[in-house]
């Protein structure tokens, strides 16, 4: 048992199950025992590898496409740089490589970093050394000027609460204990004003999940790109609308219970894209990330990289090109949300 799971379990004896919202908050982020405060889980000695740990491409790409959705809206000076959910700096190092010949974006530029953990913290400070950065735990304290932001499987670590339709209403998936054990279970039957909405395209069996810190978070980010200008984009697995048991544990590169170690696994959940652009006042484009990488060029900059090389490192170079954009790999399964105001073009490899 682990030091987290012995916690819980006193826990629910004491004021009983608690929800699966509940669950993975301390699972990810408790102080001492959480997954994110206690560890650097990516890479090949960690749990699971994000898309700008396997290729530079990915970061490279994406920061000229927000460059180019900044040179669209006139250059704005200064202007928010952020990205949520840094991981170790790679995406944004490779952000800020790919765009330092775009005119005045550097210099117009003031970088913020959403992030809660210590440990990630301190990676993206040696990632990102000789540039200024400013860590915040929240968008809501983002300052009030044009920002142009990403979030690269951000949104999928956020808790979620999940309800399966009954006849009677929805019932709540609850963690409890039996015999010293954390194990999932419902709660009674009872009507849910939240998924009134949802009655319609569900039926008695049917599984939804909603994730209630996404919404204000994505409409405070919405908020600053509708009243100042600015874009975001948002990239992640998942799907428009929830449908399904989408919770999962990985642990070393394998789907694991997400039960039996808590705070040693990586716990997420699919992302609703359509229930984060219904909560931006902005405009949206919404596109496969195979589509979004492939429309900015990925062939045509996989090609000039992979011509310097060869060996066993040109090949990881095209498998790592296959992965990001294949369908059978992420090229579906993850999809590009973009936010921007509604007066101005959408990000480069997306359409509104």
């Amino acid at each position: 048992m682990t030091p987290l799971a012995d916690l819980l379990i006193r826990r629910i004896r004491a004021t009983g199950p608690i929800t699966l919202a509940d669950y993975m908050a301390d699972c990810l982020l408790h102080p001492d025992h959480g997954y994110y405060a206690t560890r650097d889980p990516f890479g090949t000695a960690g749990d699971f590898i994000t898309a700008p740990e396997i290729s530079q491409m990915f970061g490279e790409l994406v920061g000229l496409a927000l460059a180019q959705s900044w040179l669209d809206q006139g250059a704005p000076s200064p202007f928010t740089l952020a990205e949520l959910g840094p991981g170790r700096g790679t995406l944004m190092a490779d952000l800020l490589r790919a765009t330092r010949r775009v005119p005045g974006f550097h210099a117009s530029a003031r970088l913020h970093l959403i992030e809660a953990s210590p440990a990630l913290r301190a990676r993206q400070r040696e990632a990102l050394t000789g540039f200024a950065c400013t860590w915040l735990t929240e968008t809501g304290a983002l300052p009030d000027q044009p920002t142009f932001a990403i979030a690269n499987e951000f949104f999928d670590a956020l808790p979620i609460r999940q309800f399966t339709r009954d006849p009677a209403g929805w019932r709540e998936t609850l963690v409890g204990e039996t015999d010293g054990t954390l194990t999932p279970g419902l709660s009674a039957a009872a009507p849910l004003a939240a998924l009134a909405h949802r009655l319609h395209d569900t039926r008695p069996g049917d599984i939804v999940e909603i994730c209630p810190s996404a919404l204000p978070i994505t409409a405070a980010l919405g908020t600053r790109i509708a009243t100042h200008g600015g874009a975001a984009l948002i990239i992640d697995y998942g799907n428009w609308g929830s449908q399904g048991d989408t919770f999962q544990a990985v642990q070393a590169h394998a789907q694991t219970n997400p039960f039996c170690a808590p705070g040693l696994a990586d716990l997420t959940a699919h992302v609703d894209f359509a229930a984060l652009a219904a909560a931006s006042p902005t405009a949206h484009a919404f596109a496969e990330q195979g589509a979004f990488l492939r429309s900015l060029g990925i062939a045509q900059r996989g090609a000039r990289l992979g011509a310097l090389l060869t060996g066993d490192v040109a090949e990881n170079h095209r498998a790592a090109t296959h992965r990001l954009t294949a369908p059978a790999e992420m090229g579906t399964l993850f999809k590009v949300l973009a936010l921007y105001p509604a007066n101005a073009p959408p990000p480069p490899g997306l359409h509104g």
